[in-house]
């Protein structure tokens, strides 16, 4: 007991408004504390071994990092189909308020000034048609988030399950956004022309470009801000799927995400 209160006291004093939001338990702060205590090793005395704040039972060191690994490529597999599956469908980007596509932020004094003359209508239906454009091409881009998958390392892989919530989305967005730019791009292209998306912005630049009183003229990358925003859209979805896996046991589907994810 006087181990505890101790360690409970270095912790607060080292820790102090730093301690992480995952530290919901007393287990954790223990655990935390220890690792303060005993000079960042992440062990302790007690036998607990190392602590992920992945869930409940068993414990990550009795698991083969081959094992780690594959179940992280199986949860961001079914989390990358749910996101697809959700995002994919009408309404999937235009009807979520998080992740909706709206006017590139150079283009919103052409959307302010074009209603207060009367042209809500046409802005309107650009709008729709990026968020058209967004939903078409959201099931397209998942063999390639798939192929950043099966590419990551075992090293990674096991950082990333010990990460907690959001670490695997938040390494796929650092690693392969650049790549999934470059791909995902002729696929918004051509989804935006399939939706005459293109042709509504083009509608709107020239109507705006034309008033007496604009001086500097707008043509901004139509397909590159859509192609930011749907990824940016799929990254957020896929963290929300994989953060379910993480927390609530009755996500994990497979026999190896259980075993895995309701470890710590």
């Amino acid at each position: 007991m006087k181990q505890i209160v101790k360690t409970l006291l270095v912790a607060g004093v080292a820790l102090g408004s730093t301690m992480s939001a995952d530290a919901q338990t007393l287990k954790d702060w223990v655990n935390k504390a220890n690792t303060v205590v005993n000079g960042g090793s992440g062990n302790n005395n007690s036998g607990n071994g190392n602590n992920n704040n992945n869930g409940s039972g068993g414990s990550l060191n009795n698991i083969s990092n081959n094992e780690i690994v594959t179940a992280l490529r199986q949860a961001l597999e079914i989390g990358t189909k749910n996101a697809a599956g959700k995002l994919n469908i009408t309404n999937g980007f235009f009807g979520n308020q998080i992740i909706k596509v709206l006017m590139p932020p150079e283009a919103r004094q052409i959307e302010s000034t074009l209603r207060s003359l009367g042209m809500g209508a046409q802005v309107d239906k650009a709008i729709l048609s990026m968020n058209r454009a967004a939903e078409d091409a959201a099931g397209k881009a998942v063999p390639i988030f798939v192929n950043a998958i099966t590419s990551m390392s075992i090293q990674d892989g096991v950082g990333i399950v010990r990460g907690g919530q959001g670490a695997a989305t938040n390494y796929l967005k650092g690693r392969t956004t650049a790549a999934l730019t470059s791909e995902f791009r002729p696929v918004i292209q051509n989804s935006l022309n399939k939706v005459g998306a293109t042709r509504y912005w083009a509608d709107i630049v020239n109507i705006y470009n034309r008033l007496p009183t604009v001086r500097n003229k707008v043509n901004p990358d139509l397909t590159g801000y859509v192609t930011e925003r749907a990824l940016n859209g799929l990254f957020v979805t896929i963290a929300d799927e994989e953060n379910k896996i993480r927390l609530n046991p009755a996500s994990r589907v497979t026999d190896l995400l259980k075993k895995v994810f309701g470890s710590n």
